[in-house]
């Protein structure tokens, strides 16, 4: 997918969740996730990360040099996406409390994965 395509995505799965309040947890959860993976793969994009003809899906997957060339260049984005990733299987799957909070939660990383793609850029010699 072209870079153009992945923030377009993003910014129209933001505008739904913003119709959710965080007592819609689960969708709340899994639409954070899926917009900052969006967000993920338009910051591989800029930087000019990995392999552009293949698109992350879920941010565990990529090899340990692209998880270092990212945190070099957007040290939040990794650790805010992997956040998000770790609290569907309690909450959006399973039946952990507080789904509300983590809700929460997930919004404010979101803004966090928008912003480091958002501010990302090519390495220098690139």
């Amino acid at each position: 997918m072209k870079s153009e395509l992945h923030r377009v995505k993003a910014e129209r799965i933001e505008r739904s969740i913003q119709k959710l309040n965080n007592a819609d947890y689960e969708i709340t959860i899994e639409a954070c996730m899926l917009a900052g993976t969006h967000w993920f793969n338009l910051a591989r994009h800029q930087m000019a990360i990995g392999d552009l003809e293949r698109d992350v899906m879920h941010a565990e997957f990529i090899d340990g040099i692209q998880r270092v060339q990212i945190s070099v260049l957007a040290p939040a984005l990794l650790p805010a996406l992997d956040e998000i990733e770790g609290y569907r299987t309690g909450f959006v799957r399973g039946d952990l409390e507080g789904g509300e909070k983590i809700a929460a939660r997930c919004r404010d990383l979101l803004d966090v994965i928008r912003n480091a793609a958002l501010h990302c850029e090519l390495p220098k010699g690139k």
